[in-house]
């Protein structure tokens, strides 16, 4: 696969360069291109292919939405464990329906959301141009088409069946809205941003200083902004209202456990996380630079609303990494939190590019600006080549989305052993609750991080943001086997049990039949022969007790 990506960029890049002239002239020609992008965007997708530990959480709460349950992890717990309702609504929509799966319809629904990101930023960067009073010029948005398509976080995230890239192209749609001058479409939009990521909320406060500043500068009424919030609080107000009166919370526990931490401890953790990202997408960063200090150096009166409608994507991208450093980074590959800022600084950029050279000086030299154009598609073919390269060789890209499809594959098993031979009803307590849900069966999941777990949310946490203890009372119930690890199995056999379980909890270690993986679980002591009487039935686990 990682050939296959590599041909159709050299393919594309090679097209795009050798008949950037017809791409702004010849619809049917630029079509062409446009649908090769997307095979490169779907191709590129189809490297990573992976399914994250977030959307398997998801996948359980849209299922228990299908099946009648509810919005619960499990049921009968009111327990607000996610931060993408919306998402969660359209992948359990078809379920309800026609009783498609949950899993696949997510994989599929992510795909497209990606796909149409390629395609909004080509719309988007047409619209801001022709905003500026020129002529249009689509090759320019093919450029920023053919960089969406390259870009990593976006290509990682959409065959993961998380609501990443249905954020991404939310934010773009948000964009388009207002440069098409509709506020209120603008204002719905960016409510279901807010529904589908808490990062939603940066867009909806910058769109509305946006508006409000078109207002001021006399280029929208004062309905503009009105109609946005309006638009915004239809669907914001009840979602709120069903909420507190749901969940008895406005926090989902997502948010409350990792908030729960100490706040310079987040913040330095974020840092390293924005570095490691700046480092692999330096292109990215450049162009946006080079295109931020050329309108800056340029300034016309004459397309002020195209260039606002540049500098509210850079103000987004910019914001959307502050909010990062803020709540501390994320611990999946591909800086999953800052997947849209590689999109928006190339809408930008190439929107820029439109925009100077609209209101440039008419140069005494005709000849010149055909051999300066040809600059654009090598620069973004060259810049997305670069991409496609750090998608395949940065540590935190290709090679550990496959460690963690691996980790993920063996968690799903372990979850699956667990669902079959304990009894119905049993709790298990783990760091990786979506995964060991997914095939778990009728258990009782509890996130020991709290993300699942109000109680461990919003009271048991100590200092580095780990639950202080694991026995915690579920609906009267208490844990019957923690499973901490979540990085699936061990390739040698581990006997020693953390002070947290001391007292508590007995370690049980079960060897993967015909294979050198070993797995601890850790039954309360009460209880620890019966678990491991009923786990020991499964044929592809063997008990193996420890050396004493």
């Amino acid at each position: 696969m990682v050939y296959a990506v590599v041909v159709a960029w050299l393919v594309l890049a090679a097209i795009v360069v050798l008949t950037w002239g017809r791409l702004g002239t010849d619809r049917g020609w630029r079509g062409f291109v446009l649908t090769l992008t997307l095979g490169l965007s779907l191709l590129h997708q189809l490297l990573f292919a992976t399914i994250t530990e977030d959307a398997f959480v998801s996948f359980r709460y849209a299922q228990n939405i299908a099946d009648g349950n509810g919005p619960v992890f499990n049921p009968g717990e009111r327990v607000e464990g996610y931060t993408n309702f919306f998402w969660l609504v359209l992948i359990a929509l078809p379920r309800a329906a026609f009783g498609a799966d949950v899993q696949t319809t997510a994989v599929v629904f992510g795909v497209l959301a990606a796909l149409g990101c390629v395609l909004l930023s080509y719309l988007l960067v047409n619209r801001i141009v022709a905003g500026a009073d020129a002529e249009p010029r689509p090759a320019i948005g093919v450029a920023a088409a053919v960089l969406t398509a390259s870009a990593g976080g976006l290509a990682v995230y959409g065959p993961s069946g998380s609501e990443v890239p249905l954020f991404v192209l939310l934010l773009l749609a948000v964009c388009y809205s207002l440069a098409a001058r509709r506020p209120v479409v603008a204002g719905v939009l960016v409510a279901f941003a807010v529904m589908t990521s808490p990062e939603g909320l940066v867009v909806a406060v910058l769109g509305g200083l946006w508006l409000v500043g078109a207002a001021l500068r006399k280029k929208h009424s004062w309905w503009a902004p009105v109609g946005y919030v309006l638009g915004a609080l239809v669907f914001l107000i009840p979602r709120l209202a069903w909420r507190a009166t749901f969940y008895q919370h406005f926090l989902p526990a997502p948010l409350a456990a990792k908030l729960g931490g100490p706040f310079g401890s987040q913040i330095a953790g974020g840092w390293p996380y924005l570095s490691g990202f700046a480092l692999a997408h330096q292109g990215f960063l450049l162009l946006g630079l080079v295109a931020a200090v050329a309108l800056l150096l340029r300034r016309r009166t004459e397309t002020i609303e195209a260039r606002a409608l540049i500098w509210l994507l850079f103000a987004t991208a910019a914001t959307v990494a502050a909010a990062a450093v803020l709540i501390g980074g994320d611990p999946g590959p591909s800086w999953r939190l800052l997947a849209p800022v590689p999109p928006l600084i190339a809408v930008a950029a190439a929107s820029a590019y439109g925009v100077l050279t609209v209101d440039a000086e008419p140069s005494p030299r005709p000849k010149a600006w055909p051999a300066a154009t040809r600059l654009v598609p090598v620069t973004a073919c060259g810049l997305a080549g670069i991409a496609v390269l750090v998608s395949v060789f940065s540590p935190e890209m290709l090679d550990r989305v496959r460690d963690w499809r691996a980790h993920g594959t063996e968690l799903t098993e372990i979850g699956g052993w667990l669902g079959r031979y304990l009894p119905p009803g049993s709790v298990v307590s783990g760091a990786a609750p979506g995964a060991l849900a997914a095939h778990g069966g009728q258990l009782l999941i509890v996130d020991v991080l709290g993300r699942t777990d109000d109680h461990i949310a919003r009271e048991g946490r100590h200092e580095d943001g780990v639950a202080t203890d694991y026995d915690y009372v579920v609906n009267g119930r208490r844990p019957t086997v923690a499973v901490p690890s979540d990085s699936g199995y061990a390739d040698r056999q581990h006997c020693a049990i953390d002070p947290v379980y001391a007292g508590k909890y007995e370690v049980a270690t079960f060897r993967r039949v015909g294979t050198p993986y070993w797995v601890s679980v850790y039954p309360r002591t009460e209880q620890a022969k019966s678990v491991v009487t009923d786990l020991d039935k499964g044929p592809d686990f063997r008990y193996v007790p420890c050396p004493t």
